[in-house]
């Protein structure tokens, strides 16, 4: 795997205006940056708003990303919003899907309260099309769903619907759905239908615990080796730390389990993180240089050059989300 602290140090280099960026290194758009210091959301959202409504890559098929995490609290709503303004940076279609079936946070995250959810599409009182909500950042979300506990509960014809619906969703280059925490039957549905699982985990032995154990009940679940499962370690104080966990997981997964996770990256303990989350705002629009940012962009640029498995598309994704209950 390359360095990615290096990778950040020449990110920060060529962001300060220090050299060229070499081929497939996949400097972001400066056109579509975000202003730099502290911006607050209405001096921001102009700059994002230039990668809004990007035209679809000619050719490309949605990729489908789930951002799972064994417990809660270890940044995986953080890593959704963010890794998806990532995306909008480089130019890409994307949209936030809130899987949280009880309790849904990525519009609380964005200081947005959607009038509809996928309840209300659920229900048939909506289509997807109405509760689709574009943001100020070049993003759109589907805020999740409160009012039911399994997709397994569904009726036939409510699995149909909801099954048609998600294909309108089709004209984005990624969706990214942002999972509860823990190891619900919602939560593995999901993981089984995406073409990328990450699954994000801290240094804490609480959350090495439980992201290895979401791990080990996807290597009970599922027959395939390799699912496209990813790992992320969150909140490190240095590169070393964030391999040693990540060595650690992944040699235990490949050993005991026979199931292959690829280490993706690591995002640095940054108190700008935790003044973006009680100002509501993603941390990569209050300040788009801060080494929290940058990890982030580090990850979408390795997910964006690595090939998309061939699970069949979206509707291929739909199958499979329905095939487990």
């Amino acid at each position: 795997m390359e360095d990615q602290a290096e990778k950040l140090r020449e990110i920060v280099r060529q962001k300060n205006g220090e050299g060229e960026t070499s081929p497939g290194e996949g400097k972001p758009d400066q056109r579509s940056a975000a202003p730099t210091g502290n911006p607050s959301v209405k001096d921001a959202a102009p700059a994002y708003r230039n990668a809004a409504s990007p035209q679809r890559s000619s050719g490309g098929k949605t990729r489908i990303i789930t951002v799972t995490s064994g417990k809660g609290g270890v940044g995986k709503t953080n890593l959704s919003v963010n890794m998806a303004l990532a995306y909008a940076r480089l130019g890409k279609k994307v949209i936030v899907m809130d899987a949280d079936l009880g309790l849904a946070n990525v519009n609380v995250m964005l200081n947005m309260i959607p009038k509809y959810n996928l309840y209300h599409v659920i229900r048939k009182q909506k289509t997807m099309k109405e509760i689709l909500v574009d943001t100020d950042y070049g993003i759109s979300i589907v805020a999740g769903a409160s009012g039911f506990s399994k997709i397994a509960n569904l009726t036939e014809d409510e699995r149909m619907n909801f099954i048609e619906e998600l294909n309108t969703l089709t004209t984005a280059d990624i969706i990214i759905i942002d999972t509860s925490a823990g190891v619900s039957s919602n939560v593995l549905d999901f993981i089984a239908a995406a073409d990328d699982a990450v699954i994000i985990t801290t240094p804490e032995p609480t959350a090495i615990t439980d992201a290895y154990g979401i791990i080990k009940i996807i290597a009970t679940e599922y027959d395939s080796l390799n699912m496209g499962l990813k790992l992320v370690v969150n909140r490190v104080k240095s590169a070393a730390e964030a391999k040693k966990v990540a060595d650690r997981m992944t040699n235990i997964a490949g050993q005991f389990l026979n199931l292959k996770v690829d280490y993706l990256g690591f995002i640095y303990n940054d108190d700008v993180v935790s003044q973006a989350v009680l100002r509501q705002r993603p941390f990569m629009v209050i300040d788009p240089k801060c080494k929290a940012s940058l990890c982030v962009q580090h990850i979408v640029q390795r997910m964006d050059r690595s090939e998309l498995r061939e699970t069949g598309g979206f509707s291929s994704m739909m199958k499979r989300l329905f095939s487990r209950n």
